[in-house]
């Protein structure tokens, strides 16, 4: 589990691709403090697993069908990428609960600046906006980000200078392709109420119109 606080960017040192999948090399310095081989890492909101590690590096695996659904398979060597290493529970949470299984991959259509905040507009698949609510959660790049907004084809949310800076989110420009994370406490709510037959198989989108709707705002 990570909280979509991102510690540091890494950058794609090398990739190695065979026919079974990917071997990955990321250059890093903060999350190798204390990496095991073993370990989970977020790699651009991606769950990977550390198979070697060394001074300043780690390698990880990266299976077809992970290539196939996410971002993953669009770096080159010398791209930048997201790092988070998982969570300790007796630490503060100061992003929200984030498992790196990637829901879709969502473009960015839209990015602005107004005052010191860059805003983003990000199409995103109806399996992701499902989940989307106005001021909920959202992982982007494996960046936990609040929603501003959330329309029929997707969300838009906003960045302050330090994410800008730290994370691959301030390179981003219009059209980029990013990973996509909703809130997962989102996904077992709908699960646990779906078993109980109080929704239908398909779930509506939950934005501000319907919610308006039903009275809960």
């Amino acid at each position: 589990m990570f909280t979509g606080i991102v510690e540091e960017m890494g950058a794609v040192m090398s990739l190695e691709k065979t026919l079974a999948g990917t071997r990955m090399t990321l250059l890093a310095s903060l999350v190798m403090s204390d990496l095991k081989i073993g370990d989970s890492v977020s790699v651009s909101g991606v769950c990977l697993t550390a198979i070697s590690k060394g001074e300043n590096n780690f390698t990880v695996e990266v299976s077809p069908e992970t290539l196939s659904v996410t971002t993953l398979g669009h770096l080159t060597a010398g791209a930048p990428v997201n790092l988070e290493r998982a969570m300790k529970l007796n630490e503060r949470i100061g992003g929200h609960l984030v498992a790196g299984h990637v829901d879709g991959v969502g473009r960015v259509r839209s990015r602005h600046q107004e005052g010191n905040a860059i805003f983003f507009t990000i199409e995103a698949p109806p399996e992701v906006l499902r989940y989307c609510v106005v001021k909920g959660s959202i992982t982007v790049d494996g960046i936990s980000l609040t929603i501003n907004d959330v329309t029929a084809h997707g969300f838009s949310g906003a960045i302050i200078p330090h994410t800008a800076k730290v994370t691959t989110l301030g390179l981003k420009q219009v059209n980029d392709v990013v990973n996509l994370e909703s809130d997962l406490i989102g996904k077992y709510v709908e699960r646990l109420l779906q078993e109980r037959s109080q929704l239908p198989k398909t779930t509506p989108i939950i934005d501000k119109d319907y919610l308006q709707k039903r009275g809960l705002i």
